[in-house]
């Protein structure tokens, strides 16, 4: 289901992203969602920052998931949008693996990584789309 922080018409929190999500971050969020990531989090940056449009997060409970997770995102968005990451880095320590498609980053993280971090809180002022198993 999908939880917001902007103002909200009194409907019910979906599990598909927004419709107001560019298609490939739509697409990322649904593969996480697939494979049962934990607390995922879609941050707007465009207001925000200059590097990247939107950061997708979210949190796998064990190693074998976050690499699943993230490989799950790269197949969802090579075959069905043709986007590749231009940068990915953390595969090998298995803790907090970035994959960075220009436009937007996707973070999966350990639970331990993402409450050290807190990627949330240092971009407080972002519109949060929050995305519940």
């Amino acid at each position: 289901m999908a939880k917001t922080s902007a103002p909200r018409s009194g409907g019910t929190p979906r599990r598909k992203p927004p419709a107001r999500l560019p298609k490939a971050v739509a697409g990322a969020v649904r593969a996480t969602l697939d494979k049962k990531a934990v607390d995922v989090v879609v941050l707007d940056l465009r207001k925000a920052v200059g590097f990247t449009d939107y950061f997708v997060i979210c949190t796998g409970t064990n190693p074998r998931q976050i690499n699943a997770l993230a490989d799950a995102v790269e197949d969802t968005l090579r075959t069905e949008f043709g986007e590749r990451p231009h940068l990915k880095e953390g595969v090998e320590k298995s803790q907090w693996i970035l994959l960075d498609y220009f436009n937007f980053v996707v973070h999966v993280f350990s639970r331990e990584c993402r409450a050290f971090y807190e990627l949330e809180r240092l971009w407080g002022n972002a519109e949060r789309h929050e995305f519940l198993e």
